[in-house]
């Protein structure tokens, strides 16, 4: 069986290091390829001494015509507006994708989906199993707990992080709306300082913090009365999402164009 020649987007970055070493150690996968922003001060650098590793034979370059030529299979976990720019190239080039990047505006995400209509994507906000398994209790729990529960999401960070509150934390809440039938953007409480108001049934809380190094925690809370009932996932490494995305693009080779997430990669559905 022929090894899936693979290329990392963002390959000198914290998961782009992560799975630098995970394709390297997978026996399906080839690594091929590794792409970074020119200004980045590890090009042409071997991308496995960068991710400690150890020499790979494949330099970090910036050239993404170059680098999605030689992909057959693609993992973006870089930036919005960067893997906005890189999807579309990679549709030209037949390259599966596998997109792990947050902070999306609306907009950027019709663009991924029109680009889906030429290329197979998975698009998931988190790509942890783990994760995956708990956006589907919580539409679970939405849908069968109701407005008699009121919605507390809750999410804490390393202090680098940049977006607020986290992709991950807004899944949970479009799983929570699509458990109540409801809009989340009309039903979301952003912020409470300064607020006196009672709280509207059916409203669903966000709550962040950022500090340290904190992989990634994210805890659900359904609050009625005489009883609270929580959801709760600590990454402990980044192998989790690592493992995910790998996972997400062995099972990818095998689909038609279309935007997939990770309830299909988990049959979840």
């Amino acid at each position: 069986m022929s090894l899936l020649k693979v290329g990392i987007c963002g390959a000198s970055g914290k998961m782009g290091k992560a799975l630098v070493k995970a394709v390297a150690n997978n026996d399906q996968l080839e690594l091929v390829a590794a792409l970074e922003h020119s200004k980045n001060e590890n090009i042409g650098k071997d991308v496995g001494e960068v991710a400690s590793f150890g020499k790979l034979g494949v330099e970090i370059i910036s050239d993404a015509e170059d680098f999605f030529s030689k992909s057959q299979g693609v993992i973006d976990f870089s930036f919005a507006s960067a893997s906005i720019e890189n999807i579309q190239i990679a549709s030209k080039h037949n390259c599966s994708y596998v997109l792990g990047t947050t902070g999306f505006e609306k907009e950027q995400i019709k663009k991924i989906e029109e680009v889906s209509n030429l290329i197979p994507v998975v698009c998931s906000a988190n790509m942890s199993i783990g994760i995956n398994v708990i956006l589907y209790y919580a539409e679970m729990f939405a849908k069968n707990l109701g407005n008699d529960y009121d919605a507390e999401i809750h999410e804490i960070h390393h202090n680098d992080k940049l977006d607020s509150p986290s992709g991950t934390a807004l899944a949970i809440g479009e799983a929570i709306a699509k458990g109540r039938n409801i809009d989340l953007e009309k039903n979301t409480i952003k912020s409470r300082w300064g607020i006196e108001n009672k709280r509207e049934k059916g409203s669903i809380g966000f709550s962040t913090s950022r500090g340290g190094d904190v992989i990634g925690d994210h805890t659900i809370t359904f609050a009625g009365t005489g009883e609270r009932l929580e959801l709760s996932h600590k990454a402990g490494n980044r192998e989790i999402f690592s493992n995910g995305a790998l996972k997400a693009l062995i099972w990818l080779k095998d689909q038609s164009p279309g935007y997939y997430t990770m309830s299909n990669v988990l049959g979840l559905n």
